[in-house]
């Protein structure tokens, strides 16, 4: 029996890749090991102003960890983050995409696995992260541009 994707008229029109966000935005990829304490990471979101970490164990990765995580797992069940090993509470296994992945099939991928972080791999390692907000803001320019692109053509003058 064949599925029919329904995807939002707002995203079937974005265009371009998850390499083209981080040309943008650069490839900074802010990370942890699992052994480190959950403390640790949450001082290294405060120092990042990120709201998630990858994983890495060496050059693998295994897990994300985030704000989200840290209140669900830490203090929703009134853990110690000094005690507690970010092994104990990451997400994982990880959901990512190829760097070459479209911007809809990105989003189509946060939407439904209601994720706000997307790790992007390139060639087998991690080439860096994009988040909800990332995607957002590219649908926000692309249709700016496409008003600026109508509004051009319904204000310009016949020629004479």
């Amino acid at each position: 029996m064949a599925h029919e994707l329904h995807t939002d008229p707002a995203a079937a029109k974005l265009t371009g890749t998850a390499g083209a966000i981080l040309a943008a935005k650069g490839r900074v990829v802010h990370s942890i090991g699992p052994g480190e304490t959950v403390y640790a990471a949450v001082a290294k979101l405060c120092d990042a102003r990120v709201g998630a970490l990858l994983v890495m164990e060496g050059s693998a990765l295994v897990g994300v960890i985030s704000e989200r995580d840290y209140t669900r797992e830490i203090i929703l069940h009134d853990r110690s983050s000094r005690d507690t090993r970010v092994a104990e509470i990451m997400s994982s296994p990880v959901v990512s995409v190829d760097i070459g992945t479209p911007l809809v099939e990105c989003m189509r991928i946060v939407t439904e696995r209601r994720l706000r972080h997307l790790p992007i791999m390139e060639a087998g390692h991690v080439a860096g992260v994009i988040s909800i907000g990332d995607l957002v803001r590219a649908i926000v320019h692309q249709q700016e541009e496409t008003i600026e692109q109508l509004s051009t053509i319904v204000n310009d003058p016949y020629p004479t």
